[in-house]
């Protein structure tokens, strides 16, 4: 009898134990923001929010305005869309509100690399060192390097003046991230051949993006790990050969290796991680500097393409300051050398590509709360935040495409960043200036280090493109195309099909 009465109890308490762990007894206490759970236990809405992330957001702000609750794969997201509100977030310590948590758990499912206490302070220290000031003013010269050996290299060639055609996206994604990985990673030591040395850079390179592009086609699924067993078998065989090819055995093989690089694996190792863990860090690092810059740099081409009148605005702006240079595009002269200081003389250019940032960049910003905290909003109204709750910021819907803060949201203009002087644009909403109105690269403490480097790198691609070469769609009626909703949160959307455009020498 006290067999069965011990039995009982153990089923009880496992019983009770999985509802709760399921969420069956969660229930909205006082002063917290509305609560769904959804219809499927543990899960709530993580499919629904998988497959378009923007609409579930915006119709639970429509129900329960800009402050709710809801259930995603066990865990409660606390969406806050009021963007007053983003500044005291962002800022809130670490010890109520913590970045990391998230970050850690993220980094270890899609590159299999586990942050140390040391990783943070490691990553900042070195981006503060090499991706701003003269650091960054190094790296944008070893990148001319690369786009000169990448994009520049066949106009020596005294080739004709012939249109060729290219998918635009594959295109820019391809160059750009090149182009970014020959300048971080290093380069193919000559060993005497110069030229033989370049042309292994373009096929190694090549064959990097080509691999890289598959497991950036499984990245959304597996950071929701949602991958059905063959796509993750195949996720599994990339992770493992980008850690080979990017080890830091063989990187340090390379030369022109950048101080990044070279910065924070040595003071990885100097902080005891092994070299196994330091070889995915390797992989981490690539994704973070290059997933984005690509895609980027496409839809910025495509808008610009898409308005003659802001290509020719900022192909005038980029003539002049390559005039202003002592430089100038035309037979029989050597490609330009874009410096850091010409690409700072460029407000339009700048513009552009924020408003590009503006329509097409989607983060989503994610807190772990490690204590109940109170959110006061700019209504008046205060919620509270439950400790092991997550607080979650999207600000493509809470600003970016907000028509109070932008009008025509929809639309591209590409000085809308711009004071006819050339500075920089304020914003309001109901009259009170916003200090958060493009949140691309996230903001407070966990904004993304290598912006800076990212934005030198997208604008000196154009740069290049708009200087030396006539660009134009295949199809000029073509409309823009949508974006594959299924990367909602992970930074630049990608099309959903291709875009055709032709380009040749401009002289």
């Amino acid at each position: 009898m006290v067999l069965w009465v011990i039995l009982l109890c153990a089923l009880v308490s496992s019983l009770l134990g999985g509802l709760y762990v399921l969420g069956a007894f969660r229930r909205q206490r006082p002063s917290e923001p509305p609560l769904h759970k959804g219809t499927i236990p543990w899960l709530g809405y993580l499919l629904e929010f998988q497959k378009d992330s923007s609409e579930f957001l915006k119709r639970m702000q429509r129900k329960h305005g800009d402050v709710f609750t809801v259930l995603i794969g066990g865990c409660y997201f606390t969406f806050v869309m009021d963007p007053f509100c983003f500044g005291t977030i962002v800022k809130e310590s670490r010890s109520k509100l913590d970045f990391r948590t998230n970050a850690t758990q993220l980094v270890l499912r899609v590159f299999g690399y586990k942050p140390t206490e040391a990783t943070h302070s490691v990553v900042h220290a070195s981006s503060t060192k090499h991706l701003t000031g003269d650091g960054l003013t190094v790296l944008v010269q070893a990148t001319m390097e690369s786009f000169r050996k990448l994009l520049l290299f066949s106009l020596s060639s005294g080739e004709k003046r012939v249109w060729q055609e290219e998918n635009l996206f594959h295109f820019c994604y391809n160059i750009v991230f090149r182009a970014g990985y020959l300048a971080l990673y290093g380069t193919e030591p000559p060993r005497g051949n110069k030229e033989k040395a370049e042309e292994q850079d373009r096929l190694h390179s090549n064959q990097l993006f080509q691999e890289f592009r598959k497991y950036d086609r499984l990245f959304p699924r597996l950071a929701f790990a949602l991958l059905p067993p063959k796509d993750k078998r195949e996720a599994e065989r990339l992770k493992r050969h980008f850690w080979n090819m990017l080890s830091v055995k063989k990187v340090w093989q390379k030369d022109n290796i950048s101080g990044w690089l070279s910065d924070q694996d040595h003071l990885l190792a100097e902080n005891g991680v092994p070299e196994y863990m330091r070889d995915r860090f390797m992989f981490m690092l690539l994704w973070a500097s290059q997933g984005n810059t690509g895609p980027t740099a496409f839809w910025l081409l495509l808008y610009l393409l898409k308005h003659p009148e802001a290509l020719q605005a900022v192909r005038d702006e980029v003539d002049k300051v390559l005039r202003e240079s002592g430089q100038e595009v035309k037979v029989g002269n050597p490609a330009v050398t874009v410096t850091r200081d010409m690409l700072n003389q460029t407000p339009l250019l700048d513009s552009a590509l924020e408003e590009t940032l503006r329509l097409v960049a989607a983060p989503l910003l994610v807190r772990a709360v490690l204590e109940d905290t109170c959110l006061r909003t700019s209504s008046g109204t205060e919620f509270t935040l439950r400790k092991g709750d997550r607080v979650a910021l999207f600000p493509h819907i809470s600003v970016q495409m907000n028509p109070e803060i932008h009008e025509e949201p929809q639309e591209f203009k590409y000085d809308r960043f711009v004071n006819p002087d050339g500075t920089r644009k304020d914003f309001y909403r109901n009259g009170k200036k916003l200090k958060f109105v493009n949140m691309p690269w996230g903001a407070g403490v966990s904004i993304c280090p290598g912006r800076f480097f990212a934005t030198a790198e997208m604008k000196l691609f154009v740069f290049l493109m708009l200087s030396h070469f006539e660009l134009e769609l295949v199809n000029e009626e073509e409309e823009i195309p949508a974006i594959d909703i299924s990367r909602w949160g992970f930074g630049t959307m990608q099309p959903v099909h291709d875009i055709w455009f032709r380009y040749r020498p401009r002289f």
